[in-house]
């Protein structure tokens, strides 16, 4: 089975974990307030043969990491190498 990971990144409060919910089929609690996602949560998404990791990332409004949310989000990105980075906008 292929094998592959996405990162969800963007600002707070945008939608990344209502992605996360709707692909990984997880009921993580969303909320509208900055600060709701505080760590990485991971979670499988499966298409036909691939086996795909889904990570939640903090939102983050830089990656210069001023805040504890903004440090997990960079370190993430920088030292985990995710196949892929989406970048949610507006869900």
């Amino acid at each position: 089975m292929a094998k592959a990971t996405i990162a969800l990144a963007g600002n707070p409060n945008v939608g990344k974990s209502t992605v996360f919910n709707a692909l990984t089929g997880s009921r993580q609690h969303v909320g509208n307030w900055p600060g709701k996602t505080v760590a990485r949560k991971e979670g499988i998404f499966t298409h036909h043969s691939h086996e795909i990791t889904i990570v939640d990332l903090p939102g983050t409004y830089s990656l210069s990491a001023y805040s504890l949310e903004e440090q997990i989000a960079r370190d993430y990105l920088v030292d985990e190498h995710p196949r892929v980075v989406v970048n949610v906008v507006d869900a």
